[in-house]
């Protein structure tokens, strides 16, 4: 990995697994040397995690803080590297980032649905993305990551039933400063990257800041596919973000932030992992497990994306309180492109038709807090507010199929004499718009200097419609037919007369009438915390804490939606028991954290595996009643100047404890102690850096870090057979690096290897292939390749 040795202020410490000294959480300018390393040992790690700056040994919630510097020292661009650095933060890789998820000890939610919600939120600078997707871009210029561990939802709100993801970027120093680096990475695909920032004081009492980035990754699979044949899974990306903060007066603080980005990533196409039994297995590139990487697929799976928005946050005095209000609006546009047939060519054989999706989509966010803070050290500290929230989101998504009709027992291409082609079609409009409006607040009593009552208490109330409208204009293999208001109310006739709902589907397709199907549902909840804590000293706290988490209901909006899946989808609430113990030794040298957690979830909300029309497909339903339990250790050491050794460990034990089986599926019920995907039993970290000041021109930087997890399940699906082939094993990533460094920060070259053993692994693995095969998804990080990257402070 490449060094990037702690400035003063940053946050460089992580909690669970950082990789430099720690030091309090503050702005600073980009190109500001470093102190001394023997001031920044024992500095204290200072975070928002609940919404007002506090020493995090003080927060009693199971808090992990990641540097952006650290972020980058391992080669990370986004939270799938965060996964490496956080051993109870787990992500699930899909073919477009809308369908990627978060885990949080073992819970997290994934869905196609339109109308359905993360169960681990995202937070950047204080606005809470509606969409997890939005969140999985670059972090670029990341003063530090927060991992709120359990439900947050009294501060929080709704999605953050498993926790939240706090980010928060770096703020404008007070002179002019900045930075350039560039980067060339190699051995797995080619990437070129660029970064800049710079900071331009306006004034006295006005900063700026201005961030850019682009990167070009060429990708880590090859697809032989005539039409195609280069490389593919990489992306090209840039994005920029200007930062504001006026302090007009010593009572008011005005910060105003705005950001653009671009992605088009060819990300991520699926590899045939195992042989098909059909003659699929004859035109498809060797199987060979999590080692594949090569793929002959005639269309380009891709995602492009185009996202913006601002924040305005004033922050103003009134008497000892601290009034704060955050107003953001953004737009998310996300394309999806998809060869779902993973075929060169649709084949005039049973099974081989060719099958593309297209899916353009829109969402807008409006959100509102105002909340009031008290100053800490009363009796009685607090926080309280309000919180409105409004996302829209509209999709079109569009199926093409190409189907041959057979042609004998031999292998046969659709341009052959005598066979019949026919091009089935079908296009589906759908959307949803969330709104919620919450009142919270956040209290702690001090009954002395060492003991402190805890309690919280959130009121929301959530409205969600939705609408969904299907239109084929020829049905086949692979195509629903039309599916509007009209369908849906004939539906319900049938139904109700005593028709068998797959029958009654079937027959309420001539009712078509054009007019979208919609639906609306409401709820009100209330939710929050008790708890307690004690200081054993100033340097070793206890904490006990019990926690009602919620998620608000959702629809399964989606492509294939049909009348059994119109249903809604009951709110998700869990009930949640923490306990831990905080401790800071030798001065600050040693932090040492332990919290050990259950939390029992009903109605869960989760993916279920069907088949439609004859493709395999998945249901978005109350899947029942689960539980995760386990316990964390979290350290960092710095027995010496300029070295930090930091690691991590989590045992999970996440399973179902009691399955619904939704409602037509034909797939069965999974058994109570099924383990819940996404979620490995056991997961650790450790690394280690060393600055070696020379006295010289150079200082030299080396720095390691390995991870090592369980293995854990891909496909959450009721047959024990599919869950053991869709299973990914163990594996362990170790990261070296070595650093050319400027004694005063000036500039530094730094050298890393990712994957220094070549450890392959799959990010996922899912049945429905071709021939009964099974689908793996190759991250980039399960191939060994290097990088060099330079920086230049100013």
């Amino acid at each position: 990995m490449k060094l990037v040795f702690a400035r003063s202020g940053v946050a460089t410490a992580a909690v669970a697994i950082a990789l430099a000294a720690p030091a309090a959480a503050q702005e600073v300018a980009a190109g500001s040397a470093p102190v001394a390393a023997q001031e920044q040992r024992g500095a204290e790690i200072v975070v928002t995690a609940q919404k007002r700056e506090e020493r995090l040994q003080d927060v009693p919630v199971a808090v992990s803080v990641v540097s952006g510097d650290l972020i980058a020292q391992q080669g990370g661009i986004n939270l799938e590297s965060a996964q490496y650095l956080v051993p109870t933060l787990n992500f699930r890789k899909a073919g477009t980032s809308i369908n990627q998820s978060l885990f949080l000890r073992g819970v997290g939610t994934s869905t196609f649905s339109i109308a359905g919600e993360p169960s681990v939120s995202t937070v950047v600078d204080g606005v809470v993305y509606s969409r997890a997707g939005e969140a999985f871009s670059d972090l670029v210029d990341i003063e530090r990551i927060e991992v709120l561990r359990g439900p947050q939802g009294t501060l929080f709100g709704k999605n953050a039933s498993a926790g939240v993801i706090n980010i928060v970027s770096k703020k404008p120093g007070d002179t002019f400063s900045g930075y350039a680096e560039g980067g060339f990475f190699f051995g797995n695909g080619n990437e070129y990257r660029a970064r800049a920032a710079v900071d331009v004081p306006l004034g006295e009492h006005v900063a700026t800041r201005v961030t850019g980035f682009y990167s070009d990754y060429d990708g880590n699979l090859f697809n032989e596919a005539s039409n195609v044949d280069r490389r593919v899974n990489g992306f090209k990306r840039w994005g920029v973000r200007g930062i504001l903060v006026a302090d007009p007066t010593p009572d008011l603080t005005i910060t105003l932030i705005g950001d653009y980005r671009r992605a088009n990533d060819d990300c991520c196409a699926e590899v045939i992992g195992t042989t098909p039994t059909n003659l699929a297995a004859q035109v498809l590139p060797t199987a060979k497990g999590d080692e594949t990487r090569r793929i002959r697929q005639n269309l380009v799976t891709a995602t492009n994306e185009e996202s913006y928005g601002g924040s305005l946050q004033i922050d103003a005095t009134l008497g000892a309180n601290t009034v704060t209000s955050i107003t953001a609006w953004r737009r998310y546009d996300n394309e999806e492109i998809r060869d779902g047939d993973w075929l060169d060519q649709p084949y005039a054989n049973a099974g081989l038709n060719e099958l593309h999706d297209f899916g353009p989509q829109v969402g807008k966010t409006f959100t509102q807090e105002l909340r009031l803070t008290s100053p800490t050290g009363g009796l009685i500290e607090y926080v309280g507010g309000l919180f409105y929230s409004w996302a829209d989101t509209e999709r079109t998504f569009r199926r093409d199929v190409t189907v041959c009709a057979p042609n004998g027992d031999s292998l046969t291409t659709c341009d052959a004499s005598g066979v019949t082609v026919t091009r089935p079609t079908g296009t589906a409009t759908f959307g949803s718009t969330f709104k919620n409006l919450a009142a919270f607040g956040r209290f702690t009593v001090n009954l002395s200097d060492r003991l402190r009552l805890l309690g919280g208490i959130r009121f929301t109330h959530d409205q969600l419609n939705v609408f969904h409208s299907r239109q084929t204009a020829l049905a086949g293999a692979g195509i629903q037919p039309n599916f509007d208001q009209g369908v849906y109310d004939r539906y319900l006739e049938l139904v109700a007369g005593g028709v068998a709902p797959t029958t009654a589907q079937t027959q309420a397709v001539a009712a078509s009438n054009g007019v979208p199907f919609t639906a609306k549902t409401t709820n009100d909840n209330w939710s929050g915390m008790a708890g307690a804590q004690f200081d054993l000293s100033r340097n070793h706290t206890v904490y006990a804490t019990w926690t009602r988490g919620y998620k608000g209901p959702a629809y399964n909006i989606f492509y294939n939606l049909t009348g059994t899946g119109t249903n809604v989808i009951e709110p998700e609430t869990v009930d949640s028991y923490e306990a831990g113990i905080k401790n800071t030794l030798f001065d600050g040298q040693l932090v040492l954290n332990i919290a050990g957690y259950y939390a029992k979830y009903d109605n869960f909300q989760a993916n279920n595996p069907d088949v439609v029309a004859g493709v395999l497909v998945t249901r978005f339903t109350n899947a029942g009643e689960i539980s995760t339990r386990g316990a964390e250790l979290d350290l960092i050491w710095n027995p010496a100047t300029d070295v930090s050794i930091s690691g991590g460990l989590a045992y999970t034990d996440a399973h179902v404890d009691q399955f619904r089986q939704p409602t037509g599926t034909v797939t069965g019920v999974i058994e109570a102690g099924t383990r819940l995907p996404y979620a490995p039993e056991w997961k650790a970290s450790l690394a280690g850096d060393w600055r070696i000041r020379t006295g010289g021109a150079i200082d030299l930087g080396l720095n390691a870090q390995a991870s090592w997890q369980s293995e854990q399940i891909s496909q959450f699906d009721a047959s024990e057979a599919i869950r053991a082939a869709t299973t990914i094993g163990d594996y362990a990533l170790v990261d070296a690096g070595l650093s050319l460094i400027d004694p005063q920060d000036r500039f530094r070259i730094a050298f890393q290897v990712k994957n220094l053993f070549d450890q392959s692994f799959a990010a996922s693995i899912t049945s429905g292939g071709p021939g009964g095969s099974y689908r793996y998804i190759i991250p980039r990080e399960a191939d060994r390749y290097f990088g060099v990257n330079g920086r230049f402070n100013f």
